[in-house]
């Protein structure tokens, strides 16, 4: 069986075989493409924001659910924390480079958003 399947300008083939593994524009949503990752990401671009900060900015977000995206992103190697001090607990959040590498897709993320009245 053909895994291709022409096209009717027979200029390009879709490819019919599904992958085992995500592709690689899967892989990078799973990064970024959680609910608040990439706005976190955008708000401490920059530099550092404490927690409470960071929760004001994002608006909709719950303070657990702003919780659970920066122990993602950290874990992803994305943000960095940093105790600023411990009685009563302090947090900054700020981006990592390699967070940074990041910041170019959601430039252009919000550039189309913006060109397509969206």
């Amino acid at each position: 069986m053909e895994n291709t399947l022409k096209t009717k300008s027979n200029a390009k083939k879709i490819n019919l075989q599904s992958c085992d593994e995500p592709c690689l524009i899967e892989r990078g949503m799973r990064i970024l493409g959680g609910k608040w990752k990439a706005s976190i990401l955008w708000h401490v671009k920059d530099g550092p924001v404490r927690f409470n900060e960071l929760s004001r900015m994002l608006g909709g977000a719950s303070k657990k659910m702003v919780d659970q995206r920066l122990k993602e992103l950290e874990s992803q190697g994305l943000v960095s924390r940093e105790v600023i001090c411990t009685r009563p607990i302090a947090v900054t959040y700020e981006i990592t480079d390699f967070g940074r590498t990041a910041l170019e897709i959601l430039e252009k993320l919000k550039d189309w958003t913006e060109e397509n009245k969206l």
